[in-house]
């Protein structure tokens, strides 16, 4: 699925596969400062990484393919991706509130 034409967009992923405890969450929040883009990355206690990240259609595009592949150490077998309307979010953190 592609994401709706927009200026500001926001993607929801949640990731599936061997993606805690092996650095995911600073992965992807390198990645996203690096791009420029506002959000948050958690553990989830299923063990899957959700990610919620918006900026403009490219960057965030971008993310979603660097997600994909994950870092050294992780194996992803699903990234699930909602395109949502962009929320006005600043800044990218990692939450640790989702984890059991």
């Amino acid at each position: 699925m592609t994401a709706p034409p927009s200026s500001r967009i926001r993607a929801h992923l949640w990731v599936s596969g061997r993606v805690q405890g092996v650095g995911f969450r600073f992965f992807v929040l390198r990645a996203a400062r690096e791009l420029g883009l506002a959000g948050f990355a958690r553990n989830l206690p299923d063990h899957r990484l959700e990610v919620a990240v918006e900026g403009s259609l490219t960057e965030v595009e971008a993310l979603v393919d660097a997600v994909r592949s994950g870092p050294s150490g992780a194996v992803v077998s699903a990234v699930d991706v909602s395109w949502e309307p962009a929320s006005g979010q600043a800044g990218f953190t990692i939450r640790t509130d989702g984890h059991a």
